[in-house]
């Protein structure tokens, strides 16, 4: 299977040279190697199928099936020697993530989803939290802006992290929007909060906790897909007070 070659790829592979993408971003061999690797099986298997990659573009996202990939969400994580990354492999249709495949190499842990056939950690099916109140929650934020009008995109970022220190249990920022999603979708988080949305970033973990019984919104409530401007999921007992806080940012 693909990602299980993927995953080897991680683990066992040399971050090689780090490759600058603009500002504070970056890809090392590894993320390359892995794209191209599941990019090539892929390409065989499901020939009919369009592919978008985070390092190599693709097709795009449009109304036909298509493969979205980061074949390493959490590259500085991974650089770093933090074992908080994943390999992320979401199938989209009509601009609605409608599969997912996530895999955490150094925890050992794989997550998967279809729609209509609820979600999974290895063998055992995935639930949300039951948390109700955001005062016994544990809020995941995604990574501060870098790059291009960073400053300005981060007001609302730092915004956001201040008035969920004020009201929730805990703020943590792992820096991999699948590990924040899969934790949401399995109850190690209580919610999860990025105000971005890139389709190889979310694809997969959207799928995922959908199907695990999560809520997956827009900032404004509105129902997920690709062209939302942000990615929120939580318990299903949060979505209100989560909705509220937003609005106060």
């Amino acid at each position: 299977m693909a990602l299980d070659q993927a995953s080897t790829l991680v683990t066992d592979m040399a971050v090689g040279t780090v490759t600058a993408k603009g500002d504070r971003d970056m890809a090392s061999e590894i993320d390359y190697a892995v794209e191209e690797q599941v990019r090539s099986f892929l390409l065989n298997e499901t020939p009919e199928i369009g592919f978008l990659g985070e390092e190599s573009g693709g097709s795009g996202i449009g109304g036909a099936l298509t493969w979205a990939l980061d074949p390493v969400d959490g590259t500085a994580n991974l650089v770093n020697g933090l074992p908080l990354c994943a390999v992320s492999l979401g199938l989209v249709e009509n601009d609605r993530s409608v599969l997912g495949v996530i895999d955490l190499p150094f925890l050992g842990q794989r997550y998967r989803a279809a729609e209509g056939l609820g979600a999974y950690c290895g063998e055992a099916r995935i639930a949300p939290s039951r948390a109700q109140t955001l005062s016994e929650a544990i809020v995941a934020i995604g990574d501060y802006a870098v790059g291009e009008r960073a400053r300005e995109r981060n007001r609302r970022r730092l915004a956001l992290t201040a008035l969920l220190a004020e009201r929730v249990l805990r703020v943590r920022m792992l820096g991999s929007a699948a590990v924040d999603l899969v934790w949401v979708a399995s109850g190690k988080l209580d919610a999860s909060i990025a105000l971005s949305n890139h389709p190889w970033d979310m694809a997969a973990g959207v799928a995922i906790a959908r199907e695990a019984g999560a809520v997956v919104m827009d900032v404004d409530g509105a129902t997920h897909d690709l062209r939302s401007t942000a990615t929120i999921a939580t318990s299903p007992g949060l979505r209100g007070s989560v909705l509220e806080s937003l609005r106060g940012i």
